[in-house]
């Protein structure tokens, strides 16, 4: 009987064992081994970090491959300064320091960027891991590093930064993995510069990637030319350009070969369509806004310059604060973890920020197969054989699996199921060629810049990553270029899919530097952008995209009014709440409701309307009427597209100033027709409608969930989604179109403002903190500060001696080994 209870107790202890040390399935959700979790020599207690981090950083560590020491500075922020002998190492320290404080996120951005998420994941993932390798993300990143690693100095500098990510690596142990590896129950591999690359790809495609070709054509079979040119122009008349037409362009003539606008336009239907293609307006573009203003215009007489770059909000933060300092140069700023160098920043006699271009850099291509294996296709007469690259999918738990992607002259075939639309489409785009060897080190040399010349040296290394570049020197100079690998099209191509077996539809070349627009110190003292049109439709180069029409009117327009400004106005700028699309929708809609048709509690709504000064913020009322209002009229207009997209056919809607458009100037259209009533309606019949669906719908709720920040929502969620690592309870002012471009999970993600005073001062803040740990209390601590619309100044240190008392944090020696 003992011997039955010891087997008994034995096999229950196995059973017991083997079940912590297992991933267990709970729904769809895969828990971590919990033994190994929990385990309190290695598991996640192991994370949380002392009350004063000072006592984990206050430390000389020897790094394998440094030249010389290296001394960092740490501030109260966590942000490290860090001051080398020699630019391999600095970039050796700061690929060791940003791997220490986010090496999982570094991890994760690049397993999503190389299609290798199911390798953790299992198979949940794996459509995504398939679409990311078929749209040829890897394969540009192998690109970028085949490249690159032909420059000797790009190689040198990628090369030290990997070795530095390494280093960290190599002294860790399972006991002091970060939290999120414990938790996915894998462990940290080897960094190589083509990881960076896919760090930059992906934040090329999150910028440059959006495309509407399959919404426009099917759009224009649907309606016709007439209609279509009605319903989409591609340029908005109240808006202000980054660069205005002042004559720079006269002589410039661009030769093109006409391409065929008018190629397959039968509508593409199919069982998977992407989700309802909102207009820009209704959209969280991946944006920005910046501005440069000269110092005859502020009043320190030394001009300032502001970016506030918008992205999805998450947590680890997207960017890593840092100070970089060498004999050659001392410049701070951000960039993206995985990254190399500074990215926006500034330094004593220069600075620089980022908005999106947002014009179109990728076209569809339906190819010309000669036989049902897709394996070769004609062009002009010729045929050519398809490349194929087999991608092979490694997948938690099952066997790998294997996927053939084609590639033609245009690039790769994304999709293999005849029941999607694109089907038997190419897909070109600019980030899939092989930049210049140079061009990385070449734009990351603007890092040491002194001068206008400088700048201009340095931004064409940008190549794929298509930006608007403000600028501000000490010196005086202001200006702003649109940055990048942008194509030369003929007029209207590559807003429909393109006959794939013409070559006459291949882009000519891409717009030469020196014909890109730009402008430098204007009469008006400033140059600023916010993703609207890079120029007036007068400009000799066809180009089309999404683009803003609202941010960049108010910014303009409250720019041109100042004087004597000073950074606390451009803060203001930043925190400004006003947005000019529901302001003019707003007044169209007052003037054609039917005020006869509202009872008395409807009257009320409309008085809270009628008094709202266009202004989102966060303990208002009137922000989440109009915009139940606005969705209303909307979604009771534009039915003839709903109809068209429950048959599977993917359509553009207007954008949201075209809508406010015609309500005004064409209230009779026939697009105010509702289909599924007898009577024709007018713009007014749908404005009154649209109005009473929302009173009945404010009707329902409470005062508490009108209120803006309540009724928009806000939460910066981790990667991982896990609540408990996210921040849930932020209330915020703005809205995606005003200049605070906040959303529910997206907007201002780093605020900058320098002026080129001497000494240069700035100040910065992001919705995040500088550790990527979740049990730190730098993982957040700059939330608060930026949902409250404050700021920090941004220390600019000459010498590891020049920090105040009050501000240094810790002190860490890198030495070599």
């Amino acid at each position: 009987m003992r011997l039955i209870r010891f087997l008994v107790a034995l096999l229950l202890t196995t059973l017991l064992v083997w079940q912590l040390q297992t991933p267990q399935q709970l729904g769809d959700k895969t828990l971590p081994a919990l033994g190994s979790f929990f385990n309190p020599f290695s598991g996640f207690w192991q994370n949380a970090e002392p009350v004063n981090p000072a006592s984990n950083l206050s430390q000389s560590l020897h790094i394998p491959g440094l030249k010389k020491p290296v001394e960092v500075v740490y501030d109260d922020l966590l942000v490290p300064h860090i001051f080398a002998e020699n630019l391999e190492d600095a970039l050796m320290a700061q690929g060791y320091i940003t791997a220490q404080n986010r090496l999982w996120q570094m991890d994760i951005s690049t397993r999503q960027a190389s299609g290798r998420l199911s390798e953790i994941l299992g198979p949940r993932t794996l459509n995504l891991d398939r679409l990311t390798r078929r749209r040829g993300l890897p394969f540009a990143a192998e690109n970028d590093w085949k490249a690159w690693q032909q420059d000797p100095e790009t190689a040198r500098r990628m090369n030290a930064y990997a070795a530095g990510v390494n280093a960290w690596i190599d002294q860790l142990s399972p006991a002091t993995y970060p939290l999120e590896f414990k938790l996915l129950g894998y462990a940290p591999e080897p960094w190589t510069p083509l990881k960076s690359a896919l760090v930059i790809e992906s934040m090329i495609d999150a910028l440059n990637s959006r495309n509407n070709d399959l919404a426009s054509t099917n759009s224009l079979a649907a309606f016709g030319r007439d209609t279509f040119d009605y319903l989409y122009p591609l340029w908005n008349p109240k808006q202000q350009p980054i660069v205005p037409d002042t004559g720079q362009w006269k002589g410039m003539q661009p030769v093109f070969q006409q391409a065929d606008p008018a190629q397959n336009l039968s509508l593409h239907s199919g069982k998977n369509i992407p989700e309802r293609t909102l207009p820009t307006g209704m959209q969280n573009l991946n944006g920005s806004n910046n501005w440069a203003v000269s110092g005859n215009r502020t009043q320190s007489g030394f001009p300032i310059l502001a970016n506030d770059t918008h992205l999805p909000l998450r947590l680890p933060h997207t960017w890593f604060q840092q100070q970089i300092h060498t004999p050659e140069l001392n410049c701070y700023g951000v960039v993206v973890p995985g990254a190399v160098g500074i990215a926006i920043g500034f330094n004593a006699d220069i600075a620089w920020g980022f908005t999106n271009v947002s014009q179109e850099v990728s076209d569809w291509y339906r190819i010309d197969w000669t036989d049902a294996g897709r394996t070769a296709y004609r062009v002009d007469d010729q045929v050519k054989q398809a490349a194929l690259r087999v991608e092979t999918i490694r997948v938690k738990g099952q066997a790998d699996v294997l996927d053939t992607v084609r590639y033609t002259m245009w690039g790769p075939v994304v999709y293999d199921d005849p029941a999607e639309p694109l089907f038997d489409c190419a897909y070109r785009y600019s980030t899939h060629d092989e930049p210049a060897p140079e061009s990385l080190a070449q734009f990351l040399d603007i890092a040491g810049g002194k001068n206008y010349a400088d700048y201009r040296r340095a931004i064409p290394g940008l190549d794929c990553l298509s930006q608007n570049v403000a600028f501000a020197s000490h010196s005086g100079d202001i200006a702003i270029t649109v940055q990048g690998k942008l194509p030369v099209r003929a007029r209207e191509q590559g807003r429909f899919i393109l006959d794939g077996s013409k070559s006459a539809n291949a882009w000519q070349g891409f717009i030469p530097n020196e014909q890109l627009p730009a402008m430098k110190n204007p009469s008006r003292g400033f140059v600023y952008s916010a993703n609207q049109h890079s120029t007036p439709p007068s400009y000799p180069y066809f180009y089309f995209g999404n683009f803003d029409d609202s941010r960049g009117r108010r910014i303009f327009e409250r720019l041109s009014a100042m004087q004597q400004i000073t950074p606390d106005s451009m803060k203001n700028l930043q925190l400004d709440n006003f947005n000019y699309l529901s302001a003019d929708a707003l007044q169209v809609f007052l003037k054609l409701v039917d005020r006869g048709k509202l009872d008395a509690a409807e009257q009320k709504l409309l008085a809270e309307l009628e008094k709202w000064d266009d202004r989102y913020e966060k303990n208002a009322i009137a922000p989440s009427l109009f915009e139940m209002w606005f969705d209303s009229v909307y979604t009771l207009t534009w039915d003839e597209m709903d109809q068209l997209r429950q048959a599977k056919t993917d359509v553009l809607y207007p954008e949201t100033w075209r809508f406010t458009e015609i309500l005004n100037s064409d209230p009779g259209s026939i697009f105010f027709d509702r289909l599924e009533t007898p009577q024709r309606e007018t713009a007014q019949d749908i404005v009154t409608e649209g109005f009473q669906q929302m009173a009945r719908q404010a009707q329902q709720m409470d005062e508490a969930e009108l209120v803006w920040s309540t009724f928009k929502g806000f939460a910066i969620k981790h990667l991982t989604q896990i609540d408990a690592f996210s921040r849930l309870d932020v209330v915020t002012s703005g809205t995606r179109n005003a200049p605070n471009a906040i959303g529910k999970n997206h907007g201002p993600s780093f605020r900058m403002v320098v002026s080129m005073t001497s000494p240069v001062q700035a100040w910065g803040v992001y919705p995040g903190g500088q550790s990527g740990n979740p049990g730190s209390r730098y993982y957040d601590n700059m939330v608060d500060t930026w949902a409250a619309g404050d700021y920090y100044e941004l220390l600019f240190l000459d010498q590891p001696a020049a920090v105040p008392a009050n501000r240094e944090l810790a002190r860490q020696r890198l030495l070599p080994q």
